[in-house]
């Protein structure tokens, strides 16, 4: 028997799910004979709590991507076997618990109840017509709401047996910081065409067509999308909104103190009890024998504790002359101040900054017309998709509206043009030829409608096509492969000992390199070789027409002193001991369903999904 405490969190999240997600579905409750979807040994999935947890879903995914989903789109993810296998391993711990004896007894359960805010009056009682009210608005009587709670906190309490207190062996976990942390320190040099000792020969027709076919990906074209679109906006339209002087004049008044700025100090200020202990540090700050820095840390203080930020003369009050006539770097006082005697020092000075609404003007306007035009673009929406429901086209759209029609070839890795803007590009991942067009926003309040007219396949492009783009890679490829044995003397030399500079090579270094590194100008495989190496080792990685000939020269073990570590340390715990959790109650779950056995009635389901078309 579980203990007096339930979870209130717990009950809070069960209570949303099952107010919530039967709000929208308890009018369409389904009847009949068929009561249960799915057994697990002796728990039963039942055809209405099916049916709103399949419900809750596509709710949650409508509201991802913030539009409609239909049952077929859901279908076609698979939504509803998610669904079925969440609650055929929900069931199966139900089984297990009430196989083990797990319940919740009545006085903790009433208890729980009578303290939920939402069954509460306004004297903070509970109130058992909104009890009432509640349920019948979720479609659940009082015992079936009240044997969800038991299901539910029984389930809990078996998982967290299960799953509470997992940690990883230390061992485990280090292994993982050695790998990801471990650090090298690399010399390399790099060699280009200008190091070829000889000349490169120009390419060959058979060269160029063995370069192509060995390198058909390079020449291939993505899969494109060929998309009509209409579109709108602000800046479109931002030189035809007309602001009027008065607007403007009201805008940099709202806005003058963004614009004229007094001047200001950035000052710390250090108090001390009385005026004596304020001179007799003055003094010693004087004679050199501390810093102002010290004086702080003597008073067990931080720079943070006594730091004033930016300040005006209006602020400071009586002691603004004595700081404001000081220099930058300064220490003044003592002075009197609002919290004792105090000393204060000048970090910085700003100066006053006046801009006129002259000066002003341009940025003004351009606010105020953003914001109206945004407006302007607002205000077409409900026409626009009046008219695409209405059957038009987004031909028809760009000729009775405001929205400027466009043609655009899509494809991965597009970024001009409205293909600029990322709503955009999802909604063109998205978009299939089965759909019909529809107003959508662009993060700018800008809006657009699309249609795809075609999908094209990736193609080969014809060595005709490309033979420029052939022929330069073909002599990357070739500086390459000559620079690699225009160095095996070279390379034999270094393998052996031999130091960069005693072969005339220019070097670049790098220490403490880690797997989460990043080297500029490189390879992106430069990390991943580095770290293949062994120490002492000397390889050569090929570039785009270079190669890096690279010495391992020490292999050093994780800094444990460093605090980016210690959180990676942590995190890398945290994440292990999930995942091990995560694993432990599949295999609960998995072993559970074994042992008891599952029967899923698939002409209940097939009725459920009947009233989701």
């Amino acid at each position: 028997m579980a203990g007096k405490s339930i979870s209130k969190t717990l009950v809070w999240i069960l209570m949303g799910l099952l107010i919530l997600g039967l709000g929208g579905f308890g009018v369409t409750n389904l009847s009949g004979t068929v009561r249960t979807v799915a057994t697990v040994g002796n728990a039963e999935i039942s055809v209405d709590e099916y049916a709103r947890t399949l419900r809750n879903e596509i709710r949650a995914l409508e509201a991802e991507r913030e539009g409609p989903v239909s049952f077929s789109e859901a279908q076609q993810m698979g939504l509803p076997d998610q669904v079925l296998a969440q609650l055929v391993n929900q069931a199966a711990l139900d089984h297990e618990a009430d196989r083990l004896g797990i319940s919740v007894g009545d006085d903790t359960l009433r208890d729980q109840i009578l303290a939920m805010r939402g069954f509460q009056g306004s004297d903070g009682g509970f109130d058992r017509e909104a009890y009432t009210y509640a349920l019948e608005q979720a479609g659940l009587s009082e015992a079936e709401f009240e044997e969800d709670i038991r299901d539910e906190t029984a389930r809990a309490v078996l998982q967290s047996a299960v799953m509470a207190g997992v940690t990883m062996p230390a061992p485990y976990i280090e292994t993982l910081i050695d790998y990801v942390a471990e650090r090298r320190n690399i010399t390399w040099t790099v060699l280009d065409r200008n190091d070829l000792e000889t000349g490169l020969p120009e390419p060959t027709q058979a060269d160029l067509r063995r370069y192509h076919q060995s390198n058909l990906p390079q020449f291939t074209t993505p899969e494109t999308k060929k998309i009509t679109y209409a579109w709108l906006t602000p800046e479109m339209i931002i030189d035809t909104v007309e602001i009027d002087r008065q607007a403007l004049r009201e805008a940099y008044e709202a806005r003058e103190a963004e614009f004229n700025t007094p001047e200001r100090r950035l000052v710390e200020r250090l108090a001390f009890s009385d005026r004596a202990a304020a001179e007799a540090a003055k003094e010693r700050l004087e004679a050199g024998e501390v810093r102002f820095d010290d004086l702080v840390a003597d008073r067990g203080l931080t720079l943070e504790d006594i730091d004033m930020g930016e300040v005006t003369r209006g602020d400071l009050g009586k002691v603004a002359k004595a700081v404001f006539d000081a220099d930058s770097g300064a220490v003044v006082g003592p002075v009197e101040s609002a919290v004792g005697p105090a000393l204060f020092r000048v970090n910085a000075i700003l100066e006053a900054q006046s801009t006129s609404f002259a000066e002003a003007l341009p940025d003004l306007r351009n606010d105020l017309a953003g914001a109206r035009a945004r407006r302007v673009v607002d205000s077409k929406i409900e026409r626009a998709a009046d008219l695409l429901a209405g059957g038009a086209t987004v031909e028809d759209l760009a000729e009775e509206t405001d929205l400027k029609l466009g043609e655009i070839a899509w494809h991965e890795g597009l970024r001009e043009g409205i293909a600029a803007y990322p709503g955009f590009r999802q909604a063109a991942e998205e978009i299939s030829l089965e759909d019909y067009p529809e107003v959508m926003e662009l993060e700018d309040g800008g809006i657009f409608a699309m249609r795809l007219d075609k999908v094209q396949e990736p193609q080969i492009q014809p060595i005709e096509d490309v033979r420029e783009s052939v022929a330069k890679g073909w002599r990357r490829q070739q500086v390459a492969a000559q620079l690699k044995e225009q160095i095996q003397d070279d390379l034999t030399q270094l393998r052996a000992g031999t130091g960069f500079s005693e072969l005339g090579y220019s070097t670049e270094t790098a220490e403490d390199l880690t797997r989460r590194g990043f080297q500029p100008g490189t390879p992106p495989q430069f990390i991943e070789t580095v770290f293949g190496m062994s120490e002492g080792e000397v390889s050569v990685l090929e570039g785009a027409g270079r190669i890096f000939i690279i010495r391992l020269d020490a292999v050093q073990p994780p800094d444990t002193d460093s605090e980016e570590l210690t959180q990676v340390r942590s995190a890398l715990r945290d994440q292990a001991a999930n995942g091990l959790s995560q694993d432990l109650y599949r295999l609960l779950a998995a072993d559970i369903r074994q042992r008891a056995g599952i029967e899923i009635d698939e002409q209940a389901r097939n009725a459920v999904h009947a009233n989701f078309q």
